[in-house]
């Protein structure tokens, strides 16, 4: 049975990964460290295939890499409980639902003072400079 066997470069067009960052996830230990050819080439399976698509799909996500280490450590027992997984799923999304909250405040503050803006006058009489410099 044929295997089949990626070069970084591979593997970095594969899943949209740039070189560097792969060289990086192998340095911190969320990629393995991959088999060498005998010209000491890195040469990867489909497993780390697999692998580095999760870590993608994971920082699509989110998920800092703290996070995706566990996540990768917990998908790697299979027969595990979920209840892990949930929990740090659920607290990344209270995190991402903090942030949305974050950022429709800073819109809408960013409304009022561009509400504020009538055009054509100087800077010396502009309304958003004003707010800049004043907190509400």
């Amino acid at each position: 049975m044929s295997k089949t066997i990626f070069r970084i470069g591979d593997l970095a067009r594969l899943t949209g990964t740039k070189v560097v960052t792969i060289r990086y996830y192998e340095s911190i230990g969320l990629m393995p460290p991959p088999e060498r050819s005998a010209a000491n080439y890195r040469v990867y399976g489909q497993a780390q295939l697999d692998r580095l698509r999760f870590i993608r799909r994971c920082r699509d996500l989110g998920f800092a890499l703290d996070q995706i280490t566990e996540l990768a450590a917990l998908s790697s027992d299979r027969q595990r409980c979920c209840d892990e997984v949930d929990t740090l799923t659920r607290t990344h999304l209270a995190a991402v639902e903090e942030k949305i909250a974050d950022l429709n405040a800073l819109a809408d503050e960013l409304r009022r003072i561009g509400d504020q803006c009538h055009g054509g006058t100087t800077i010396s009489d502009c309304r958003i400079i004003d707010a800049l410099n004043h907190r509400p």
